[in-house]
């Protein structure tokens, strides 16, 4: 299972859990609400280390990019054919400003880097 549906298995447990806490409280269930304030707990536990993993890894994919030597704009003509591109460019990777290292590098534009120029 990828770490994104992880992740929002574990906010699906958690929006589930309160509505049973709320259920529990109102029927003055002292037994289950206790029990479901603990499985909040540790639910949200689950989702901050999911969270902090997944900003680490994105934060290490970031610090590759910049490490790498070369970086620059990709032209309209070469996204057109990326293909032909990234065969005659070894070890290109491309980033969209959309995506989410485009977003933590602040890209404007679709970027290309590169150990080597190209």
């Amino acid at each position: 299972m990828s770490m994104k549906q992880e992740l929002q298995q574990q906010k699906n447990r958690l929006n589930k859990s309160q509505i049973k806490l709320d259920a529990a409280k109102s029927r003055g269930d002292d037994a289950m609400v206790t029990k479901f304030t603990n499985d909040i707990e540790d639910i949200n536990k689950k989702i901050s280390q999911l969270t902090h993993k997944q900003s680490f890894e994105l934060n290490k994919e970031r610090k590759t990019l910049l490490d790498m030597p070369f970086s620059r704009e990709i032209t309209k003509q070469e996204q057109a054919d990326m293909g032909k591109l990234k065969k005659s460019v070894k070890g290109l990777v491309v980033v969209h400003p959309l995506t989410k290292i485009g977003k933590e590098l602040k890209l404007d534009v679709v970027t290309g880097f590169a150990p080597k120029a190209f």
